[in-house]
């Protein structure tokens, strides 16, 4: 029990570094990500830390399974680069024993990330959707910068204005540039407006908002030619729509529930449903992985044997990647699924424990030979 405790405690302790710095890392890249788009309109800077929130746990679920499996390559190569493994096999720590400790720690993670990956991943993801799609059904003045030029209409315009209050709802030195569309007439194939103020106003009966513009000038004309038509206005309104698309859209699979994607029949929803089964007996396969593979030779270096694994990991996951792509495109069977996947792997994590007691086997052999 003192072994494994020690045993216990120095992967637990790896792991806690190894996955705070991945974490960290994703958090990071994932932040800017969201930084940029806050930059250019297509997020609200109040909902950066809200929809990060929720994310977490699809960070968390793929993050931990490989930061177990770092921290055993991690903590078991540095017991054999100090040679305490070898004093542990001479006591009679067996490999069998070993997997069993480390299968213990590998049990309790993956009940960590089946929790995770099966009820608080697909709640996050949910809600994170709901917030997008809110960001996306906002109109083109709601993303507004004051002092900047913006594109709107899918870049047939552009609006600028000088200032905008704190709720959003007020603009001051008001400019909107529009191009017209094809059945529009040469004379007005160009429309600009400026105003010295503009609110958003809601219609009561309707609930349709618009930009009322105050106190302005309406311009109407081809650029470059005399013809064109000015309008002098004390107030003029347009109206601000959003994707109808977005009231009928579809919820993804990721962000359904758990009970919704078993009584599914979609194969969308059937393979991601086999995601979520798959991360627990992912950080099971991992684990059985890691055992041979943190085998390190003193003479070779702390890091050699690391290398290989961790490209073997990579292996592992973007075939679990590939399956799922698979059964979503219907070049796989929904019954075959992503399983055979975590099969072959489990079949070199077993040849590499049996190739480990093989060499034991044969050492042990040869050395009864040599001393009779």
């Amino acid at each position: 029990m003192i072994i494994f405790r020690y045993l216990a405690r120095e992967v637990f302790l790896t792991m806690l570094a190894v996955s705070s710095v991945l974490l960290l890392v994703i958090l990071s890249g994932r932040f800017v990500k969201y930084l940029a788009d806050a930059a250019t309109g297509k997020l609200s800077a109040d909902v950066l830390f809200a929809i990060m929130g929720f994310r977490l746990p699809g960070f968390l679920e793929l993050i931990l399974p490989l930061g177990l499996f770092l921290a055993i390559l991690l903590a078991y190569g540095s017991l054999y680069m100090d040679s305490e493994m070898t004093v542990l096999s001479a006591c009679g720590m067996s490999r069998r024993r070993l997997v069993g400790y480390t299968l213990i720690p590998g049990f309790f993670i993956a009940a960590i990330v089946g929790t995770i990956s099966l009820y608080i991943s697909p709640m996050g993801n949910a809600k994170a959707e709901a917030v997008f799609t809110e960001q996306k059904k906002r109109s083109e003045f709601d993303s507004l910068s004051p002092a900047r030029f913006q594109a709107i209409q899918g870049g047939s315009g552009v609006t600028y204005a000088g200032d905008l209050s704190d709720d959003r709802q007020r603009l001051e030195q008001v400019f909107m540039a529009e191009m017209a569309d094809e059945a529009a007439t040469k004379a007005s194939d160009l429309s600009v407006v400026v105003a010295n103020q503009g609110q958003q106003i809601v219609d009561p009966d309707s609930q349709q908002r618009y930009l009322l513009l105050q106190d302005g000038y309406r311009y109407e004309g081809s650029p470059g030619s005399s013809d064109y038509r000015v309008t002098k206005f004390e107030g003029y309104a347009q109206l601000l729509t959003y994707d109808k698309s977005l009231d009928r859209r579809r919820v993804k699979a990721d962000a359904k529930t758990t009970p919704e994607l078993w009584a599914s029949d979609n194969p969308r929803d059937q393979v991601a449903l086999q995601w979520r089964l798959s991360l627990p007996i992912l950080v099971m396969v991992v684990t059985l992985l890691a055992v041979p593979l943190s085998y390190t030779n003193p003479r070779q270096g702390r890091y050699a044997a690391m290398i290989p694994a961790i490209l073997l990991y990579i292996i592992y996951l973007v075939s679990l990647n590939a399956a799922r792509g698979g059964v979503e495109d219907g070049r796989i069977p929904v019954q075959l699924g992503i399983w055979w996947v975590h099969l072959i792997f489990l079949v070199i994590a077993l040849l590499l424990l049996a190739r480990g007691n093989w060499r034991r086997i044969l050492s042990r052999r040869t050395r009864g030979a040599s001393h009779a």
